[in-house]
């Protein structure tokens, strides 16, 4: 798993783009305070090599708790900038810091 940032100039907003390798996934989302939890707004897309990838504009100067959503199995980002424990999940999530 891997985590790009190219923060913008002519924006206050970061190009993140988050890459799975997940061959033998059918689907991959990427959920977190940036999109509400919500999985159809961070579908990634499975390119020929088996990986799974996709870009999203997040604000700059801000931290955002999130994991890969893998057929139903949810995983935290080995390359995180920290993890954060979660009561409500009852686990840590991988953070984002931009």
């Amino acid at each position: 798993m891997a985590i790009t940032k190219q923060y913008l100039k002519s924006k206050p907003v970061c190009k993140v783009t988050f890459t799975v390798p997940a061959e033998e996934a059918s689907k991959v989302y990427v959920v977190g305070d940036f999109n509400n939890w919500n999985p159809k707004k961070g579908t990634l897309r499975k390119l020929k090599n088996g990986t799974f990838k996709g870009t999203m504009d997040l604000p700059k100067e801000a931290s955002y708790e999130f994991r890969y959503l893998i057929d139903d199995t949810y995983v935290n980002e080995a390359e995180a900038d920290r993890y954060q424990w979660n009561e409500f999940a009852g686990t840590e999530n991988a953070v984002l810091e931009l």
